[in-house]
């Protein structure tokens, strides 16, 4: 069943359900405990069978993890799974040894052992976690949730302050997850594992409560493992507020389509101004609605909109910067053969063999040197060029970035990001300063990429 025959019978069929209320993790002797489980949840409505999944503390998605900024994070995670996994914290500067990735910043945590993360959160924002030891096969099963940093003022009173995490499913015919394809090769050397059906905190085509003349902050985080969602937050009066976490001095108005590639964060602000329904729609294609904001009539609220202050970031210095070229290439759809300039027939065959199609500045997949080194305090500018015939959501791990350029043109808005999204034949600059000592990963958040070569580390010392 294709995916457009599939959403316009499930649009057809389905009946709305409750927004799911995202469970606080509860501290016990200091520490939160995380665990990692097999579970399942119903992904296709309330009404569908269940989907074997593997889950946060039994949760989808797994529980939120709300601290104030500048406060200690202290998490015993326990692996109850059947492989090993970690848990990286996503767009936290954080020391190195807490980043969670496996074989890189700490070995991978074996079934039936712990492992304790201990850091403290500098900034404030919309971040996440999520499994990353084979992400491609974990993360698309269910381990992720929510980080949730606030700053120590009251912007937003706790009903108006929602987390929306999106996830894109793979389901077979029968709404249940399709296990059977994960770590396809066709995946991988395309456009990634994509799904064909979206939950909203887990839930099916949920009702999203609001409070008609209140200011509301939407944290919109998209964990879908390759899927790049499109939304128009003027559809429904809304104004972007924050990027990966990144606050704005003011709020700002976008006119059209707004991208939010895999591990992207947007924060939006929304005051509706009357009761009724408000669809939350997503725009690929034809647009479709995935869920329903529903707003209640309220006590009138004349608070203006506050945004609370920006995070303090090191600003890169342009003038003394370490310039670093990252070429993508590889793939399908002819990519593997620009790799021919560098390897023979017979060494692009034996990538293919091993399940490797992608390649940063000409090498497949994590070696053994750094793509760099930095000295601490360093400025780093990174031009990435994609000559690939696929767009590729880019993370780069410990730091924050001001995206400068596309194709050669400075950007009006040189927002803070921790991902950056690429189109197929496009340039982008991002800067940043590497003030964080330790080994950081450089990686597609097109999971599967990431499995098949599009990863690498640098150096900070």
């Amino acid at each position: 069943m294709d995916r457009r025959t599939f959403l316009k019978s499930a649009l057809a069929g389905s009946v709305t359900t409750a927004f799911p209320q995202l469970a606080l993790a509860e501290a016990s002797a200091g520490f939160l405990e995380l665990t990692a489980v097999q579970g399942q949840a119903n992904l296709y409505g309330d009404n569908s069978a269940a989907s074997d999944l593997w889950l946060y503390n039994h949760q989808l998605p797994g529980p939120e993890i709300r601290v104030k900024q500048g406060d200690r994070v202290k998490v015993r995670f326990t692996n109850k799974l059947s492989e090993p996994t970690s848990v990286h914290w996503h767009g936290i500067r954080i020391e190195n040894a807490m980043d969670g990735v496996a074989g890189l910043t700490q070995p991978a945590v074996q079934p039936g052992e712990s492992f304790d993360y201990d850091f403290v959160a500098p900034d404030a924002g919309t971040y996440w976690y999520h499994a990353h030891n084979m992400s491609w096969n974990q993360v698309p099963r269910g381990l992720a949730g929510p980080l949730i940093v606030e700053d120590h003022g009251q912007y937003f009173s706790a009903e108006t302050d929602i987390i929306l995490m999106l996830s894109d499913w793979r389901l077979n015919d029968e709404g249940v997850l399709d296990t059977g394809s994960f770590g396809a090769m066709h995946d991988f050397s395309h456009a990634g594992r994509l799904g064909n059906w979206l939950t909203v905190n887990g839930a099916s085509l949920p009702d999203i409560p609001l409070k008609m003349g209140h200011w509301h902050r939407l944290r919109l985080i998209n964990t879908s493992s390759a899927r790049i969602l499109e939304i128009a937050p003027d559809r429904f009066g809304a104004k972007v507020i924050a990027l990966d976490g990144q606050s704005f001095n003011e709020a700002r108005e976008v006119a059209g389509v707004v991208q939010l590639a895999p591990a992207q964060r947007i924060d939006l602000a929304l005051r509706p101004p009357e009761a009724g329904t408000l669809p939350f729609e997503m725009m690929t294609g034809q647009p479709f609605t995935f869920a329903n904001f529903q707003v209640a009539e309220a006590p009138a609220n004349d608070r203006p909109l506050s945004l609370p202050p920006v995070n303090r970031l090191p600003e890169p210095d342009l003038e003394d910067a370490l310039e670093i070229p990252l070429v993508m290439e590889g793939g399908a759809m002819g990519g593997m053969r620009s790799l021919l300039k560098e390897r023979s027939e017979d060494e692009v065959r034996e990538m293919m063999q091993n399940g490797l199609f992608w390649t940063f500045n000409g090498v497949p997949g994590v070696q053994d040197e750094p793509m760099f080194n930095a000295r601490r305090g360093e400025t780093i500018v990174l031009e990435s060029r994609n000559d690939t015939s696929f767009a590729h959501a880019m993370h780069v791990h410990g730091h924050h970035f001001r995206v400068l350029e596309r194709n050669g043109e400075p950007l009006e808005h040189q927002d803070w990001r921790d991902t950056f999204t690429t189109a197929p034949r496009e340039i982008v600059k991002i800067a940043f300063v590497a003030d964080n000592p330790g080994k950081w990963l450089i990686h597609c958040h097109m999971l599967g990429h990431a499995a098949s070569g599009m990863r690498t580390w640098f150096e900070v010392v």
